[in-house]
């Protein structure tokens, strides 16, 4: 009687083998496809894709548009802060006062790298929470209300 090899845990053995690819090589940006991790391992698309979930939950990939995986290096500098978080931050990064004109959307999309719409959303969240005044066509949002710092001493 041959023994089979137990299939359980294998995913987590191709993340180590990946992660182990990634530390190995500093100029690696990007991670194998599903296609070569099924080749290379010789193992289904599902036991890919659970790796794959693996190295994006240790914070090492993350997907991008195309099936793709990127490499995150912790010495990247990349701000991976919720965009409302560093969107809210505007208000203190820019010294901004009541009655003073907020960024528009196309702005803080170019500035923070995110579609217009999704940027477009925070800042409606900001007007609800009525920290910004009411969008109107041709008009600036200005400030109503600079949000609390209360962390952050008085030097």
């Amino acid at each position: 009687m041959t023994q089979q090899i137990s299939p359980r845990g294998t995913y987590l053995k191709v993340a180590d083998a990946v992660r182990g690819q990634v530390e190995k090589d500093p100029e690696m940006t990007e991670l194998p496809s599903v296609a070569d991790l099924m080749r290379d391992h010789g193992i289904s698309r599902g036991v890919a894709l659970r790796a794959f979930r693996v190295l994006r939950d240790a914070g090492v990939a993350e997907p991008v548009p195309g099936g793709r995986w990127r490499v995150l290096r912790s010495s990247g500098g990349a701000d991976r802060r919720p965009l409302a978080d560093r969107i809210a931050e505007v208000f203190v990064t820019d010294e901004l006062k009541v009655g003073e004109p907020f960024p528009s959307a196309s702005a803080l999309s170019e500035r923070f790298g995110a579609a217009r719409p999704t940027v477009a959303k925070v800042l409606n969240k900001l007007e609800a929470a009525g920290l910004l005044s009411e969008s109107r066509q041709g008009k600036p949002r200005t400030v109503r209300a600079v949000p609390d710092q209360e962390e952050r001493p008085e030097p």
